[in-house]
């Protein structure tokens, strides 16, 4: 017992104290445990700093604090070419964003660009859920195949009956198919580029004036929709009406959509907005953020209207 228990202390490299007969087993085996925990977790820790699986052991659990927090975001089906587009633009207006891809090389860019991402399959459930699809605001399924944007779509409205979900649809027939999976929009990418080839042709000043309305770059003018907060959640009390908002902001007031879904056009000067109603604007890019303030008391970019009501 003796010659073990200097052995023991020798090889920990704890020197050995006097102690019982019965102490000496005990410490013999507290030191075998103890130091084999040790090894065992020096090991680990080396084993992690040569793979260099700690710094993306840390960035996955960084991100899953965060999406904890994430409310009233988007979640990014694909990031493909189409991905990278939509994502560009919401980050524009500084909307929170989560993507959701397995590809490698959609991985790596979303790691130059720092961009929220999740390295899984977004077609199962538990992605989703991950990802905060119960509190976001929207989900857009813009992935490649047409059979995983339809099982995308019916999974997320599955889990979020509330949710805005704008969905891809590349072949003929399958609009029918998200809409009834519960895609609120959805996209064709060849009809809207016929559409717009067509439009360049017999429209190309219009159509030049959209786009450049619509992207917000190139010119002042913007066109924009606003959503029209309800009476307690405005703080003015002033009366609104297209006369008003072109006197006091210099916009003006393309069309009116009221509550129960009705489309006023080119509405008269005197014309009330009236409370949760959506209009849309057209004027300079300041106005519009002045606007903005004015209806919500914040500054534009971390603006959370309801402009999907549209």
């Amino acid at each position: 017992m003796e010659a073990l228990f200097m052995a023991i202390g020798t090889l920990t490299t704890i020197s050995p104290f006097t102690l019982s007969y019965s102490g000496k087993i005990f410490s013999i085996l507290l030191l075998i445990f103890g130091f084999g925990l040790v090894a065992a977790t020096a090991a680990y820790l080396g084993n992690l700093v040569l793979d260099e699986n700690w710094i993306e052991l840390y960035r996955r659990r960084k991100l899953e604090k965060r999406l904890k927090n994430y409310e009233n975001h988007y979640i990014i089906c694909g990031h493909g070419q189409m991905g990278q587009r939509i994502v560009a633009e919401l980050n524009r207006y500084n909307t929170p964003i989560v993507i959701i891809d397995n590809d490698h090389e959609v991985l790596l860019r979303c790691k130059e660009l720092g961009l929220p991402h999740l390295d899984k399959d977004a077609m199962e459930e538990e992605t989703l859920i991950e990802a905060g699809v119960e509190k976001a605001k929207g989900l857009i399924s813009v992935v490649n195949r047409d059979a995983d944007n339809v099982y995308i779509v019916l999974t997320a409205r599955s889990l979020n009956p509330e949710l805005y979900i704008c969905a891809r649809a590349s072949s003929r027939g399958v609009e029918s198919k998200l809409r009834r999976a519960g895609a609120d929009r959805i996209v064709s990418p060849y009809a809207t580029a016929a559409m717009r080839i067509s439009q360049n042709i017999l429209r190309p000043t219009v159509t030049n004036f959209l786009e450049l309305a619509l992207s917000g770059e190139g010119m002042e003018l913007e066109m924009e929709e606003l959503y029209i907060p309800s009476k307690t959640d405005n703080k003015n009390e002033h009366p609104l009406d297209s006369e008003k908002i072109r006197k006091d902001f210099d916009l003006i007031i393309v069309t009116i959509i009221r509550p129960d879904g009705k489309w006023i056009y080119n509405p008269p000067q005197n014309e009330p907005i009236q409370s949760e109603d959506t209009v849309i604007a057209l004027g300079p890019q300041t106005n519009m953020d002045k606007f903005h303030e004015y209806l919500y008391g914040s500054p534009r970019t971390t603006l959370n209207n309801k402009s999907n009501k549209l």
